[in-house]
């Protein structure tokens, strides 16, 4: 009997089981920060992620400065299956004025860390309360 592997993928994502395995890990792709004065850092994340069931998805991606640790988290509760790659805003970040650079990596239900994380210049208040950070080689 020849059984086709789509047919066995769609067979076990509907149990909820492992087909979630072949999304891989969360990849950061594209991180914008923005001074906001007194209110913080605005940033503008994009993850790609091929999610393929509700039990594997992206649900944070996180904030760390140069020591570890976490200074914003953005949570998510479900899967963007048909949104991909995502991007999403996190607003009024404090960031002390020692750190001048941050990474942004992504979480996933199955795989935790471990796909691309992308490493920005956090940006310095130029006078007139704007600034931008630019991605780091």
């Amino acid at each position: 009997m020849i059984i086709r592997s789509t047919a066995i993928a769609g067979f076990i994502a509907l149990l909820g089981g492992a087909s979630g395995a072949l999304a891989g890990q969360a990849d950061v792709t594209n991180v914008e920060i923005k001074y906001r004065g007194f209110t913080g850092y605005d940033f503008n994340v994009t993850v790609r992620h091929e999610e393929e069931s509700p039990v594997h998805f992206v649900d944070r991606w996180e904030i760390v400065a140069p020591d570890g640790r976490i200074l914003g988290t953005k949570r998510f509760t479900s899967a963007h299956v048909n949104e991909q790659p995502f991007t999403r805003m996190l607003s009024g970040v404090s960031i002390p004025p020692q750190i001048d650079r941050v990474t942004v990596r992504a979480h996933d239900t199955q795989h935790a860390f471990g796909g691309r994380e992308v490493t920005v210049q956090v940006p310095k208040w130029d006078g007139h309360g704007r600034g931008s950070g630019n991605p780091l080689p």
